[in-house]
């Protein structure tokens, strides 16, 4: 399969966070593919997400946090769901992608100073980019995609 046509879901529980994380980096990794992020609710992207994409050089200012529903039509080729809630929670009607699960613990419930909050969101930020990199580095083809790297 050809990247250009991958069509991909980052499902959580409320697309503020972890989702929209997952979705700059894949748009970074993946630039030609189509990427959307969608939350079982929504909550509005959140601040710090990103402020500490902001600092690696991915802007997600412009990101919206959408309704799992308003994608029903699109026929996705990869599905990722970040959280358990969203994994386990995921309808049917997205069973016909690839599909990508790993729990990632929610930043925004990090009880901290505000220093270690931010340096929670951005564990989070490094972890969720180290796992996407594992799942995107090679096409189905056997072309390699060059690795995004966190510094």
């Amino acid at each position: 399969m050809n990247p250009n046509s991958y069509n991909i879901l980052v499902l959580c529980t409320g697309n503020s966070c972890r989702s929209q994380m997952a979705e700059g980096f894949i748009k970074k990794i993946l630039p030609k593919a189509n990427v959307f992020s969608a939350g079982i609710e929504t909550h509005g992207v959140n601040t710090k997400a990103i402020e500490v994409m902001s600092e690696i050089g991915i802007d997600i200012s412009t990101h919206t946090s959408n309704q799992l529903e308003e994608y029903r039509e699109i026929k996705f080729t990869h599905i990722i769901t970040v959280c358990d809630n969203a994994n386990e929670t995921c309808p049917y009607f997205l069973s016909g992608g690839k599909k990508y699960h790993h729990n990632f613990s929610d930043p925004t419930k990090f009880i901290g100073t505000e220093i270690d909050k931010m340096n929670e969101f951005r564990r989070t930020r490094d972890m969720i980019g180290e796992y996407l990199n594992q799942i995107f580095h090679i096409y189905d083809d056997g072309s390699v995609e060059k690795k995004f790297v966190v510094e």
